[in-house]
Order: structure tokens, then C-alpha cells, then sequence
């Protein structure tokens, strides 16, 4: 299977330039599933301690517009994490788009919310519940752990048991921190023995510091994006990862053989 990686920035001017670049990319390199960052497309609201109901309501109607543009990168699977206000909250939700459906799946909703300067998410949006499922699309069997969570380090001895073949992580982080964030990329793939996904938001300040990456299942980074290479593509051999849940550390722990789908 082939997947694709990215950064990408939210100013209108420079999003709507690498969105075209991305699309020319997507359609030259046969990708079959692309990672957006967390809640792309957008401002960082959240970056505020006071919390704006107008904000919050602008940043989703903008969304809608971005997310009826999926579309275009002519790809069969996309997955992100977006803002989406229901059933009495504002939450962090991963979704999944493909071809042929009209409507977004949401697939779950962001648990763990940094409370901090810089990122006040929780007073922006509402914890979401504690499940950490696999899904599935097309032959992929995958994890959601948006940004924050990719510390939650006691998921991953389930997806190693539910067969999960990748993690999906969509983050909006700083480039200063890209280290730590890359060795937690790594803990996930090496525990769960899965591919470890994550594409990150950009911008001028560092703020957001791109460095998407993709990560085998024991930890070997196989394409990591800059500035210069926005957006990666790798062809995913998933037979690894049934054989990965049988190789130490996996082993010790029980690793389950892949769940039939």
C-alpha cells in the first residue's frame, strides 16, 4: 500500500500553493492513502488562552470548505483530525474520507488535551472518550492517535493484539521538539509492530515545524518531509507486520497474530 506524508501550512496564500503541490504530487507518486496534519487548514485558535465561540465557529466553517476539496487529491483513502462542534461539545476528530462517500467518517476523538502555554486545547474543545480501536480501510488496519496522544504508551500493546498494521498520527507540533517526538514515533511502531504515520501542521514561527514522517515496525525511519520535500510517499509491505508481533519486544508481551478482517 502506498502512503503519503505531509506538512502543510494554513496561510491562505502558502495553503493554497502546496495543496496544489500536493495534488501534482499524489497523482505522480500513485498514492493510495494520505495523512493530513491535526486540524489542518486552519488558524491556531488554540495557541489563545481565551477561549471564542466565533473563533471556534470560523475555524469549522473553513474546514467544511477545505474538506469538500478532499476530492482533488484523487486519492481512494485520506484521514485527518478536524474541529467538530456535537452532541453538546467542540472535539479534536479523526476522520476518514474516501472515494465514493460523500460524507467524512468520523472515527474517534481526541482523549488527551494539553493545558498549557501555547496549547490551551482544553479550552477550546471537550475530551473525547478513552477507546483506542482499530479500523480498517481497504486492506490497511490502523490506530488513530492524534498529536498529544502518541505519549498515551499503553495503547500500543492493543493494537499490537487487534492486528492494527499502522498508526495514523496527526500532529501540530513545534520544530524544536522534532527529536522527542520522532522516539515516541518510534516506541509506538517497535511496541505495536506497526508503521508509525504522522504528518504535522507549518508554519514561519516554528510554532508548527512540519516533519512528517513514516516508520517501519522496528522503528527504521523510511521518509521523514522538509521544507524542500514537503511531501513523502513510501509503499507499505504489510506482511511485516504480522511478522514483526512474533520478534522481541512484541514476543514478551504476548504479540497476537494480525486480526482476520
Amino acid at each position: 500500500m502506498r502512503v503519503t506524508v505531509v506538512e502543510l501550512p494554513h496561510e491562505p496564500g502558502a495553503l493554497e500553493a502546496s495543496w496544489a503541490a500536493l495534488c501534482r504530487h499524489t497523482a505522480s507518486a500513485d498514492s493510495g492513502l494520505v495523512l493530513l496534519p491535526e486540524l489542518a487548514f486552519v488558524e491556531a485558535v488554540w495557541e489563545s488562552d481565551l477561549y471564542d465561540d466565533e473563533r471556534l465557529k470560523g475555524i469549522e466553517d473553513l474546514t467544511h470548505h477545505w474538506q469538500r476539496r478532499l476530492p482533488e487529491l484523487g486519492v481512494p483513502t485520506i484521514v485527518g483530525a478536524r474541529p467538530r462542534r456535537c452532541e453538546g461539545g467542540a472535539f479534536i476528530e479523526a476522520y476518514l474520507w474516501a472515494t465514493g462517500n460523500e460524507e467524512l467518517k468520523a472515527l474517534r476523538r481526541k482523549h488527551f488535551l494539553p493545558d498549557e502555554p501555547g496549547a490551551w486545547e482544553a479550552r477550546w474543545f471537550t475530551r473525547g472518550e478513552p477507546e483506542f480501536p482499530v479500523f480498517s480501510s481497504g486492506d490497511l488496519a490502523f490506530g488513530v492517535n492524534i498529536c498529544t496522544e502518541l505519549w498515551a504508551l499503553e495503547t500500543y500493546a492493543g493494537y499490537a493484539a487487534q492486528g492494527a498494521q499502522a498508526i495514523l498520527s496527526p500532529r501540530a507540533t513545534a520544530a524544536a521538539t522534532l527529536d522527542k517526538w520522532l522516539a515516541v514515533g518510534r516506541v509506538a511502531a517497535v511496541r505495536s509492530g506497526a508503521y508509525s504515520l504522522s504528518s504535522n501542521r507549518v508554519d514561519p514561527t516554528g510554532t508548527c515545524g512540519g516533519g512528517g514522517w513514516i516508520l517501519d515496525p522496528d522503528g527504521r525511519l523510511l521518509a521523514l518531509t522538509s521544507a524542500d520535500h514537503p511531501f513523502l510517499t513510501v509503499d507499505l509491505d504489510l506482511a511485516l507486520c504480522a511478522d514483526a508481533r512474533t520478534t522481541y519486544p512484541r514476543s514478551v508481551f504476548g504479540g497476537a497474530p494480525s486480526v482476520g478482517r
